[in-house]
């Protein structure tokens, strides 16, 4: 983008920081406004300068929860000293505004002790309120102007573990009013609707212990659902009520159900380790659910990655040959394009206007054309040092990168004088 574009975009988010009501920019939750790492037109850069800068760096702490950002602000969640800490920061100067932390004492799981003891899960913002969700399975309504505890749940009385094997990481949704959640853990757990504002449980669905997926909420064939991956399936359940409505048995080495599904016309789209990636219909005939595989691509699957579309297109990021972008037609699931191999163990994909923002673990940022007929970087930058597996934050004034334990914005490079 130009410095003229670039100062253009600056200039309207300053204007509308003091501002509560949603603008096209927010991004308040996991993978976005709508869950699908989809970025709105209005909010995408024009275009992607050569070279970036470091506008301001801060250190907030360690783990792989994704910044969010609403009401003009940027909210992180992170673990500093043995405590989970929620922090509130100004988007133009990183100047930390509020921040409130509590004891949360964990030890991760040897096999996966290189991902540190998180937080994993993304908050979500919502009517005033920033919800977190704790690696261990504490969960924590805060005012997101003061950073004051509106309420705080853990779940050891109910559940004799509280989060899954290697600590919980799906990121909670709100949906009319409800903060759902998947809460508990190995083998034991509930799928659960909260009053957002009190708190109070307005129903639950036990029928199976969480994986680390998310769960989305849509409309299938007139019932409003959550689905997500469980420990041991992919559900359908009322949102109005907690109801099962279907379930398709799906199991992953290790039991690591980990891609948030995505929605493309009638067609959920699934994955999962070495298991390909699945376009499965959603349909009932009269009182009884009933699901059918429309297309199975097994040239690629996802591991820790979540997909995207846009148009009729699938974009996303395979673990297969150690790493590669792909490409897939959306309504049959034919592969258009993979990239070259060993790309890395994970990425994170979204759309930002006609472009793919992709975010690789060993912190390269790439920009490519969101095109059929290609993988088409057209820039590549170096954006951290470590490990970089948190979503970045695209804002019109620049990106916002999460590496092992700093939060900086990074925007175009101005040419010296």
């Amino acid at each position: 983008m130009s410095a003229a574009g670039w100062r253009y975009f600056s200039t309207v988010l300053l204007l509308l920081a003091g501002s509560p009501v949603a603008q096209p920019e927010d991004w308040p939750q996991w993978r976005g406004p709508h869950r699908d790492g989809l970025l709105s037109p209005a909010a995408a850069p024009a275009s992607w300068p050569e070279h970036l800068k470091t506008k301001w760096k801060i250190t907030v702490g360690e783990g792989h929860s994704s910044p969010i950002f609403a009401g003009g602000r940027i909210f992180v969640f992170t673990r500093q000293q043995g405590k989970e800490v929620a922090s509130s920061i100004d988007p133009e100067t990183g100047k930390l505004l509020w921040h409130q932390a509590y004891g949360a004492p964990y030890t991760m799981n040897p096999a996966a002790a290189q991902h540190g003891e998180g937080p994993k899960s993304t908050p979500v913002f919502y009517d005033g309120r920033l919800y977190t969700f704790g690696i261990s399975g504490i969960l924590t309504c805060w005012d997101a102007a003061t950073g004051a505890v509106r309420w705080r749940k853990e779940f050891s009385k109910q559940f004799r573990q509280t989060s899954p094997v290697f600590g919980t990481a799906m990121s909670p949704i709100v949906d009319r009013g409800l903060l759902i959640a998947h809460v508990g853990g190995d083998g034991n757990g509930a799928l659960s609707a909260f009053d957002a504002v009190s708190g109070e449980v307005k129903w639950q669905w036990a029928g199976d212990g969480p994986a680390y997926a998310s769960p989305i909420i849509v409309e299938l064939t007139g019932s409003r659902q959550v689905v997500t991956e469980t420990q041991s399936n992919i559900v359908g359940v009322s949102a109005v009520d907690g109801r099962l409505l279907w379930k398709i048995p799906f199991t992953t080495d290790y039991v690591q159900n980990i891609p948030t599904p995505l929605v493309h016309g009638d067609l959920l789209i699934l994955s999962g380790l070495a298991k390909g990636i699945m376009g499965e219909r959603v349909g009932v005939n009269g009182a009884k659910w009933y699901t059918e595989t429309v297309w199975h691509n097994t040239d690629n699957s996802l591991y820790m990655s979540s997909p995207v579309t846009e148009g009729d297109l699938i974009f996303g990021f395979s673990h297969y040959k150690r790493g590669t972008f792909f490409c897939l037609d959306a309504k049959t699931g034919v592969t258009r394009w993979t990239s070259s191999p060993r790309q890395g163990d994970n990425a994170a994909v979204v759309v930002a206007g006609e472009n793919l923002v992709l975010l690789k673990d060993d912190g390269e940022l790439i920009v490519a054309k969101a095109s059929g007929k290609a993988f088409e970087p057209l820039r590549h930058y170096t954006v951290a040092e470590s490990p970089t597996w948190a979503h970045p934050l695209v804002l019109r004034k620049g990106v916002v990168i999460k590496d092992r334990d700093t939060l900086a914005l990074w925007n175009e490079e101005k040419a010296q004088p």
